[in-house]
C-alpha cells in the first residue's frame, strides 16, 4: 500500500523555499479511492488502543484526526497556533529553523488519564508534534500514538518521541 499511496502524494520542488521538496497531499486528497483507503490504513493502526480523544495539529492534522476520532469513537481536540483557541489556553512553545512558535489547547480540553491519539499529516523534524504530546500531557492527557500519514525518516524527527510509539502510513528515506 505504501507505493500504492506515494503515487497519489505529489512532489512540489523548492516549496516553500529553494531546495525543499514538499509532500502536498492534496492529490492524495483530492481522490476518493485514495482518501478513504488512508483512512483505513490510519484507523487500523489505532483501532485497539483504547483511544478517548483524537488530538490533531493545526492545520492538515485536523483533516484525518476528525476522521480518525469518527472511526474510534473518540473525542476531537484541535491544537491551534497561538491567538486561534477563543477559551483559556495551555501554552507550549517550539523551536522553528528561524526562532520560535506557539501552539495552544483549551485548558478543559482533556480530562485527567484521558487515552489521547496524536495526529497531523508530516512527521519531519518533529518539533511541532513534539510541542503538542507535550501540550497534551499538561492537559492531563496520555500519549498513546503519535500517528502520521508521512513520516521523513531523513530528518529523524522520530528521535524526539522516544517515551512515545510513533507510526506514520508513508516514508521517504530521502529528499
Amino acid at each position: 500500500m505504501e507505493a500504492y499511496f506515494k503515487s497519489k502524494i505529489r512532489d512540489v520542488h523548492d516549496f516553500p523555499k529553494d531546495g525543499i521538496v514538499f509532500k502536498d497531499i492534496t492529490t492524495l486528497l483530492k481522490d476518493p479511492d485514495a482518501l478513504q483507503k488512508m483512512g483505513d490504513a490510519l484507523y487500523e493502526q489505532a483501532k485497539d488502543l483504547g483511544v478517548e480523544k483524537v488530538l490533531g495539529i493545526d492545520s492538515r492534522g485536523f483533516i484525518f484526526g476528525g476522521h480518525l476520532a469518527i472511526r474510534l469513537n473518540a473525542g476531537l481536540v484541535l491544537v491551534r497556533k497561538h491567538g486561534k483557541l477563543p477559551a483559556d489556553t495551555h501554552q507550549q512553545s517550539y523551536e522553528l529553523e528561524y526562532g520560535q512558535d506557539v501552539l495552544e489547547i483549551h485548558r478543559d480540553a482533556l480530562k485527567p488519564g484521558e487515552r489521547v491519539l496524536l495526529h497531523d499529516d508530516l512527521l519531519a523534524t518533529g518539533g511541532t508534534a513534539r510541542a503538542a504530546c507535550d501540550l497534551i500531557e499538561k492537559a492531563g492527557g496520555e500519549v498513546v500514538l503519535a500517528s502520521f500519514l508521512i513520516e521523513l525518516t531523513f530528518l529523524k524527527g522520530r528521535e524526539k518521541f522516544n517515551n512515545y510509539e510513533v507510526a506514520s502510513v508513508v516514508a521517504y528515506d530521502a529528499e
